[in-house]
């Protein structure tokens, strides 16, 4: 017999096993040691239709043939024992549980200052529950200005720190923006991690994002906020060069030109805001090339604007109907959202809900979100939204108001608009009348007072200006839709000719009805105005 011969094919002798030999080969285990079966362990397997007959014969005193030993081997999930940590005495080991970050929250006024100061403390409270944390306990402290060097002094720092270590806090929250130095030496007092109320609020934009756009506008005003926060520890801040001696400290050839570790974040992070602006302004042309289509179809535009968690979205929907989210929570709409209305005349306008404002608004949400607040800008009328059942109205309509200022939007007509008017008695009512006179009081969640916002928009929408005398023929029935929908029609009458109407129109709408006109009167018929006026 030949060499070749004798070899056995692998395969061939793996099958030559009988069944019973590799059946009793012993399972190896994922693990490198093999593990005890314990009497009392079973293995649990997952009942299938093909292993119920082999199960069921067990149970029933049967003994199992070596396929049905088999087949359970391959379908069953076999128990690895040993591998539990569990201990019947718990303090023995460290007891962990998942909880929300505890904060505590600190905040310094002037003399006469305490009731903005709490409202304030309330608000970064509700700002901090918004972005996942729970607020333990806050603080203030009288003085006529931060310490520029701890903001709160060095002996009320250790007392912060005592009380941080007594209820056992993971952060302290400031109730403004802290310099970078500042925040420093208050967690080296503190001994936890310290942040101010811009980082809160930046953190609530990141987790409402959820367009594109929204996300790169919120990405930048973070690399704005971190960009001078930067700090390096040790190595980080040591030199680097060139070659395999670059920043290691390893003797000569280690120190020379070249740049730290927190100037090269500096660069990537400069560069990531060139990027970030780039794209930003690619999402520009969009948007004007929508409102640009608006304009020359003589379209008039009304943004909401307001306080975060005024309800300018549940207003939006009992407007439009647009059905856009609606949730009792803080900066929750981040991107515009344009839904179409129409007055109780029948002139259709654009409806903007934008997103909202907030005290101490850091500036660089606003640059960031100043594409999409060109929205309030752009408008025609702003209804600015007001909670009627925040204890303090004045300050987040002064607060809105600025941030409108801020957008150059100072000049457009304003209706304003005391929402939740549901949650307040007459008393208050009386009380906000006298703080905004004509106001509207409305309530979105019922209806109370929709009618009346929309009387409200209709008047202060601008109207054609031009008044002319139009005589179209019977066969253009189109031009006569265009008029009632594009312009104000004071009088109609019919002849011989045609349609003769008296009109106050627009120059876009004007402009494709000149071949019409038969009475020009450029300056306006006061009689037609006052007509005009009383509808």
């Amino acid at each position: 017999m030949s060499e070749s011969s004798k070899r056995v094919d692998p395969i061939d002798r793996i099958l030559s096993r009988a069944p019973e030999e590799r059946s009793a080969a012993p399972q190896q285990s994922v693990f490198s040691a093999p593990v005890e079966e314990h009497a009392g362990d079973t293995p649990a397997t997952v009942a299938t239709p093909d292993t119920a007959e082999a199960q069921s014969s067990v149970r029933a005193g049967a003994p199992p043939t070596t396929g049905d030993l088999d087949l359970e081997a391959r379908s069953g999930l076999r128990r690895v024992g040993g591998l539990s940590t569990e201990l019947e005495d718990v303090t023995e080991v460290e007891y962990r549980q998942l909880r929300l970050e505890n904060v505590v929250l600190v905040g310094v006024y002037r003399h006469g200052d305490i009731v903005d100061a709490e409202n304030s403390l309330r608000e970064l409270a509700l700002l901090c529950e918004t972005a996942g944390a729970a607020v333990i306990d806050g603080v203030l402290q009288q003085r006529d200005q931060p310490d520029p060097a701890t903001y709160l002094g060095s002996g009320k720092a250790r007392e912060l720190a005592d009380l941080v270590a007594a209820v056992r806090a993971d952060t302290v929250v400031a109730d403004t923006e802290l310099a970078p130095s500042q925040r420093r030496a208050l967690e080296d007092a503190i001994g936890v991690k310290v942040i101010d109320r811009t980082a809160v609020i930046l953190d609530i934009f990141s987790q409402h994002a959820k367009t594109r756009e929204g996300k790169a506008q919120v990405e930048l005003a973070q690399l704005q906020y971190l960009l001078p926060r930067l700090r390096g520890w040790g190595a980080s801040m040591s030199r680097q060069a060139g070659g395999q001696v670059g920043g290691a400290g390893a003797g000569m050839g280690s120190r020379g030109p070249g740049e730290t570790k927190i100037e090269l974040d500096r660069r990537r992070i400069n560069q990531r805001m060139a990027r970030l602006r780039r794209q930003i302004a690619g999402f520009s042309p969009a948007r004007a090339g929508k409102r640009k289509n608006r304009e020359r179809n003589n379209i008039a535009s009304v943004a909401i604007a307001g306080y975060t968690n005024a309800g300018k979205s549940s207003l939006l929907n009992q407007l439009t109907g647009a059905g856009v989210m609606v949730q009792d929570a803080l900066f929750a709409t981040l991107d515009p959202t344009v839904r179409k209305a129409q007055t109780p005349d029948g002139r259709p306008y654009t409806l903007s809900d934008t997103v909202g404002f907030v005290r101490s608004l850091p500036h660089q949400l606003v640059e960031a979100f100043r594409s999409t607040l060109e929205e309030v800008g752009d408008a025609d009328v702003i209804v600015h939204v007001v909670d009627a059942s925040h204890p303090d109205p004045t300050a987040q309509i002064h607060t809105v108001r600025q941030v409108i200022a801020d957008v150059g939007a100072s000049e457009i007509p304003e209706i304003v608009v005391f929402n939740k008017s549901d949650l307040i008695d007459s008393d208050r009512e009386v009380e906000l009348r006298g703080v905004q006179p004509g106001a509207v009081f409305v309530s979105a969640s019922t209806g109370q007072g929709i009618d009346t916002l929309h009387r409200a928009i209709a008047e202060v929408l601008p109207r054609p200006t031009l008044h002319r005398r139009l005589l179209i023929p019977f066969d253009r029935g189109d031009l006569v839709a265009l008029v009632h929908d594009s312009g104000d029609v004071l009088a109609t009458s019919y002849d011989e000719a045609g349609t003769s109407m008296e009109v106050m129109l627009d120059e876009v709408t004007l402009a494709s009805l000149e071949d019409f006109v038969v009475l020009s009167d450029p300056a306006g018929t006061p009689a037609a105005v006052t007509s005009h006026s009383g509808d």
